[in-house]
């Protein structure tokens, strides 16, 4: 494969689904690199991120033991647009370095179909252009707010301030290479990725 694989960025709003298809692809033979894990990677205890960040948000967003608080981190930057950008100017310049050198590695190897990169904010922090093609994994907004309150026991209001800080869906199919619909069933979005598969290891993409 080599320099012939294609570099896969997969993205949707929360709750969409997009762990759920990239561990379908990963089943299949592709390589996940995750951008949530290289976020967690960038703000450990010691790092020069961390630091930055409590320079600026202060000494509550971190436990008794020095690790990030993640929960209270993230009701302020779900709460105010302001932090969430001051923010994503510490963390995204360290996540984009990451990023960038795993994708680069991977594409040297030949023993690799698909390569993916994972990132829920690919479009909001122009991370498009490190990938050849992009997937989208679109939910239905009822669905997804249901999924929401399920999976972190968010109240309604909590789950939908969270969708609405996000990017608009809308605007993210129109820049789209691919779209899987993750509204129905497991069985319907596997039936889909089965039929996706062979265009993503297929030489003529990249």
């Amino acid at each position: 494969m080599g320099e012939n694989v294609l570099i896969l960025g997969i993205t949707g709003n929360i709750a969409s689904g997009k762990s759920t298809v990239a561990k379908e692809l990963a089943r299949r033979g592709a390589v996940i690199v995750d951008a949530d894990q290289l976020a967690r990677e960038v703000v450990e205890s010691g790092s020069s991120s961390l630091k930055k960040m409590v320079k600026v948000f202060g000494t509550e967003i971190l436990q008794n033991d020095g690790h990030l608080d993640r929960d209270k981190l993230g009701q302020m930057v779900f709460a105010d647009v302001k932090v969430r950008a001051m923010l994503n100017r510490i963390v995204h310049p360290e996540i984009a370095k990451k990023s960038i050198e795993q994708l680069q590695e991977l594409k040297q190897r030949i023993d690799i179909p698909l390569i993916v990169y994972e990132a829920p904010l690919l479009f909001e922090v122009g991370a498009e252009k490190r990938v050849d093609k992009v997937l989208v994994v679109k939910i239905d907004p009822e669905e997804q707010l249901k999924r929401l309150m399920e999976r972190d026991r968010f109240p309604a209001a909590s789950a939908q301030q969270r969708i609405v800080a996000q990017m608009p869906q809308q605007q993210k199919l129109t820049q789209a290479d691919f779209v899987i619909d993750n509204s129905g069933s497991v069985a319907e979005t596997l039936k889909q990725i089965d039929i996706l598969w062979p265009q993503l290891v297929s030489a003529d993409n990249v």
